[in-house]
């Protein structure tokens, strides 16, 4: 496979990745990552480092609408519920000490 054809097939991917987050809103930040170690926060965060990589100033805000498909507060309110006292005892677990 050339790397044009491959750097193709990554972005749809992430473009897929985005669409599956953004319309699975019932899947929790805090559960994403109890379970792989990463969210759509930090999706957003890898976006905006790779966009200044090339030179791009990206606020975290635009980068989280990307990822969100609308900005961070509005789909806060529309979507996040508070963390259970299991899932915050799981995500304390899981950071690297």
């Amino acid at each position: 496979m050339d790397q044009k054809t491959q750097t193709e097939i990554e972005a749809a991917v992430f473009r897929r990745l985005v669409k599956h987050f953004q319309d699975n809103t019932e899947v929790q930040n805090i559960d994403l990552m109890n379970l792989a170690g990463f969210c759509r926060n930090c999706l957003s965060k890898w976006y905006r480092a790779e966009a200044e990589e090339k030179g791009i100033c990206l606020e975290d805000a635009a980068a989280r609408e990307i990822v969100y498909g609308m900005p961070y507060t509005e789909w806060k309110e529309k979507h996040q519920k508070p963390a259970t006292p299991e899932q915050q005892q799981a995500f304390e677990n899981k950071k690297p000490s």
